[in-house]
């Protein structure tokens, strides 16, 4: 196996404390109860997790939406800090393996999160439904014979005009296609 520990960045820095930029504290400087953050440029394409036998498996759990921005910091289950300065676009897929540090790794999850079920009761009734959701540039996921997606209000809005029976749940959410909102 190769050397993993310089792929996708490394580079230790103080994590953020949500101090503002005003703070007496010099640049650079951090408590020592502060964690430092591993900055992490890239995702591992090219590593298996087969590959990473005796390695310590830590994960980052993350909704649909947290999983579109790449630039911000995270805390692993295992409570490492992590600095994301990912290409912009960048998209983290669930079992995706985003970092290989000095004998651990961390996998991407897909974080449950509130959704609005949908079991169609007709194939022009999923059509027709999937549709309207991308006509409003919001996301749809497949769940079996299911269809997610976000609650929101403006889908509630939707499926009630259509007269769609739905429920709201908490579901892992990976929708089929990247999407995008007019956002003020």
């Amino acid at each position: 196996m190769g050397d993993f520990s310089e792929m996708g960045g490394g580079q230790p820095v103080p994590a953020h404390d949500g101090a503002s930029a005003d703070s007496a504290t010099p640049a650079g400087a951090r408590s020592a109860a502060e964690p430092e953050a591993v900055v992490v440029t890239q995702m591992q394409a090219r590593v298996r997790e087969d590959e990473l036998a005796g390695y310590e498996r830590d994960t980052l759990a993350l909704t649909a939406t947290a999983r579109r921005w790449g630039r911000r910091r995270v805390t692993t289950s295992a409570g490492r800090a992590l600095a994301l300065a990912l290409p912009t676009g960048s998209v983290l897929r669930p079992g995706g393996i985003l970092h290989v540090g000095p004998g651990w790794y961390v996998v991407i999850e897909a974080a449950p999160e509130p959704v609005l079920a949908v079991t169609p009761k007709s194939s022009e009734e999923a059509l027709r439904l999937a549709f309207e959701v991308g006509n409003r540039h919001f996301t749809l996921a497949i769940d079996g014979d299911r269809l997610l997606v976000p609650d929101d209000t403006a889908m509630t809005v939707l499926l009630t005009r259509l007269e769609i029976a739905f429920t709201r749940e908490r579901a892992v959410f990976v929708p089929i296609g990247v999407g995008h909102r007019h956002e003020p």
